[in-house]
């Protein structure tokens, strides 16, 4: 019967990969379910496909040969002149026939799993593979858009759909055809056509009323979904805002909203079962009228000399046996629908095309100079599309070793130079170059070793300190990554720490305070030695004596590097060698600090009224 299942969570919503509506092509995806299992890189690949397939259609034959010779034994009882019954040879042989046929078709599901379970799981991990890097190629914009949690749980559900649905379609319901087919010729051969018409009909009706139901019953079970979802999401949304929440005291309101959410899923929940148990009844109906059908027409047969003994238990079992696998078709029916739905998000996702890619005319770097590089921004222009502007025909030009700062009020287009800097973003016009290459034309992975970001919002992993200052380079020793950490003034911290470096920092860094992520921050990009050091607010989190020293320390650390600093302090970069002055997406003013304070413009009144307020 069908059973009651959690069913799937679903997202929908900005940056969201989901259909709005449940549709799904079965041949396609069936396609696309083939072409993953044939690069899955399981070993034997096809030998195990080919013996999967064997086991499969050697355990359902088996199951429909077994009533064959069970009601064949039966049939050879004869009655003794005492009315005991004579159990012949070919009884014992025809009943331990049945046995070991019985043996075969329960344990080949086991031998095939053994044989399968490698490539179904290899499947399923590829799939995940696949999706996962194929996510992190995908632009900034995308992942600043989708919905929280939502990309993970499409790759999640659409890994594991792979699996449900080789296990359901391909070892389930495919070979419960093959038996019906067997057992249907089976009934024509050795009893009746209207046995295997009965037949037929009876799991055709049971099919066609499972699916109407269930079909029915999607409605609750996105109900059901939905409900589930609410109240998952402001549980989560709470524990990860649980600093604001309790700033703001709002504890019993947002218990008070997850105490609604849980009402309506329980609501749901009750509708759900309520249909599932009607389904589970008119499942059972529908089998048991069958069956009873299938018994009183072969008792009429024996009772009329056409049929023997035997001959009735063949029949009911046959029938039996058939039975079985479908009692989980209304669960199998919407569970392969889910399956397929989920797969296509997860092909949806994987057919996303990157806006950030390495052309096939990829030019490497020129190697290092060891005094910076060079970074030239030529007429580039960049909007973003929630934005009414970005960047508008931006012109820089930075010699290797200089340090140049950007200011401006928040929205002139400081971090669009920052991301197009990093080639997080592309210019839609103009072009940005490094050491004379243009960006668009140069390989990712050279480009990211030659530039390093420290942001104002250091995002850490919950690790530990020495794998959140070693990422930046993972091949680094471990003096070259305590180093960095001293030259970010980390090491009194470090040190005063009873596990030292291998203290965790807990989710997104929560352990640390601002200024100790930010440091953290710090010691990544200079363990990292970029070519480009960008500092986004990098020191803003800190108290003044610790920000005195880290800009000390920058100071040391700009030497042979070129440096690109977003600063809202201007204290902070009095000495830069060139200040670009920024106003909705255009430079007003640029200059050094004494000639920008000279010109009375608007870096002078800027630098005036922070003047006033320290």
């Amino acid at each position: 019967m069908a059973h009651a299942h959690s069913g799937h969570a679903h997202f929908s919503g900005p940056g969201s990969v989901e259909p709005k509506e449940a549709k799904f092509n079965f041949w396609a995806s069936m396609a696309d379910l083939g072409a993953l299992v044939m690069r899955s890189g399981a070993p034997q690949l096809r030998l195990r496909i080919a013996a999967a397939l064997v086991l499969v259609f050697v355990g359902k034959l088996c199951g429909v040969l077994a009533p064959v010779m069970l009601g064949d034994a039966i049939n050879t009882l004869k009655p003794a002149q005492q009315g005991a019954v004579v159990l012949g040879a070919s009884f014992v042989g025809g009943a331990v026939a049945f046995a070991v046929l019985r043996l075969v078709a329960a344990c080949a599901p086991f031998a095939r799993d053994a044989v399968f379970t490698r490539v179904s799981q290899s499947t399923m991990a590829r799939a995940a593979v696949e999706s996962f890097g194929h996510a992190l190629s995908l632009s900034l914009d995308f992942h600043q858009t989708k919905q929280s949690g939502t990309l993970s749980r499409i790759i999640d559900r659409g890994a594991r759909s792979t699996d449900f649905l080789i296990r359901s379609l391909i070892f389930s319901l495919g070979p419960t055809f093959v038996e019906l087919i067997l057992a249907i010729a089976v009934m024509v051969v050795r009893l009746d056509w209207r046995f295997a018409i009965t037949a037929f009909a009876t799991l055709m009706f049971y099919a066609v009323v499972t699916f109407k139901i269930t079909d029915w019953r999607l409605s609750h079970r996105r109900d059901l979904n939905e409900a589930e979802n609410r109240a998952a999401g402001l549980s989560s949304d709470a524990l990860i805002n649980y600093e604001t929440l309790k700033a703001f005291g709002a504890e019993d309101r947002l218990v008070d909203s997850y105490g609604a959410a849980m009402n309506r899923y329980v609501d749901a929940s009750s509708k759900a079962n309520g249909s599932l148990n009607m389904l589970n009844g008119a499942q059972s109906l529908i089998l048991n009228v069958g069956l009873a059908a299938m018994t009183v027409m072969a008792g009429y047969e024996v009772s009329n000399g056409r049929l023997q003994i035997g001959d009735i238990t063949m029949a009911i079992l046959l029938l039996s046996g058939l039975y079985a696998p479908l009692g989980m078709l209304g669960f199998q029916y919407r569970e392969i629908r889910q399956g397929l739905i989920d797969m296509e998000q997860m092909v949806a996702l994987q057919q996303i095309t990157p806006d950030i890619t390495d052309p096939a005319s990829a030019k490497p770097l020129p190697p290092a100079s060891g005094q910076g590089a060079a970074i030239a921004f030529e007429h580039v222009s960049f909007r973003h599309d929630a934005r009414s502007s970005g960047l508008l025909d931006v012109s820089i030009d930075v010699t290797p070793g200089q340090t140049v700062a950007l200011v401006g009020p928040s929205g002139s287009g400081k971090t669009t130079a920052v991301r197009l800097a990093m080639r997080l973003l592309d210019p839609q016009e103009g072009r940005v170059t490094i050491d004379g290459v243009d960006m668009r034309q140069a390989r990712q992975a050279e480009l990211r070793r030659a530039v390093a970001l420290v942001p104002q919002d250091v995002a850490l992993f919950n690790d530990t300190l020495y794998a959140n200052i070693g990422f930046a380079r993972p091949e680094a020793s471990a003096e070259e990554v305590r180093a960095a950490a001293a030259a970010a003034e980390l090491g009194p911290f470090i040190d005063g720490l009873p596990n030292g470096m291998q203290t965790r920092v807990g989710e997104r860094g929560l352990k640390l305070s601002g200024g100790e992520r930010q440091r953290v921050g710090i010691a990544r990009a200079l363990l990292a030695n970029p070519r480009l050091l960008i500092l986004d607010e990098a020191t803003s989190a800190l108290d003044g004596p610790t920000e005195a020293a880290i800009q000390e320390t920058l100071r040391k650390v700009k030497a042979g590097r070129t440096t690109l600093v977003i600063a809202h302090r201007l204290s902070t970069i009095v000495d830069a060698d060139q200040i670009l002055v920024l106003r909705r997406g255009r430079i007003v003013e640029r200059g050094t600090h004494a000639a920008l304070l000279a010109n009375q413009g608007e870096y002078a009144a800027l630098w005036r009224r922070q003047t006033r307020e320290a």
